[in-house]
């Protein structure tokens, strides 16, 4: 997630970061930032087409709705299901949240739709409790072949942040391709005790 829905690193952006001291320590909450103002714009874009999309069908819609069988309702139901849809489900990359909230020795990840909670998964964490590890998923080609030409285009991988709920147990909290971000949501998150 950490790739397109980055946590903040540091206690100083309180938008985004709250420490609370309660009976078992300090409680820490830490949520992602949204999508940045320029999807904002390629979702208006988009949806600015469905909408002339929309003009545009509605009138034969209406008409094959009047002389249409059985077969013809069921596109005319499917291209209305799409045209109702497509914008709710762009809307809802624009308002995901995903929480991060260690209390204690547990850890929640909360993922939000519109503001409403809509997954909530408990981790009882070990010792260690995190741990940041490097994947490369595909083989670096450019860099077998080498040469200056081809340092730009070699694949360096991403990070994965994993919460330890047992020795054989991890569960991946967050990937990111900064391991230097991952470490400092890691310190974060050991502040909780």
């Amino acid at each position: 997630m950490g790739l397109l829905y980055p946590f903040p690193v540091s206690t100083t952006e309180t938008d985004f970061v709250s420490l609370t001291k309660n009976d078992q320590g300090v409680r820490v909450q830490v949520k992602t930032y949204g999508l940045p103002y320029i999807f904002w714009g390629y979702a208006f874009a988009s949806l600015s087409v469905l909408f002339f999309l929309w003009l545009a069908v509605r009138a034969p819609l209406n008409k094959l709705r009047t002389l249409g069988d059985g077969l013809d309702l069921v596109l005319i139901h499917g291209l209305e299901t799409l045209l109702i849809l497509t914008p709710l489900t762009v809307l809802a990359f624009f308002f995901y949240e995903k929480r991060l909230i260690k209390n204690g020795a547990v850890l929640i990840v909360q993922h939000r739709l519109f503001g409403v909670p809509c997954f909530k998964r408990t981790i009882n964490l070990a010792t260690p409790a995190f741990q940041v590890q490097h994947h490369m998923d595909a083989p670096n080609v450019a860099r077998l072949k080498g040469g200056e030409a081809a340092v730009g285009f070699q694949n360096k991988g991403y990070f994965v942040l994993w919460a330890n709920q047992s020795a054989e147990k991890s569960i991946a909290i967050d990937r990111h391709s900064r391991k230097a971000d991952l470490e400092a949501l890691k310190t974060l998150l050991e502040a909780a005790r």
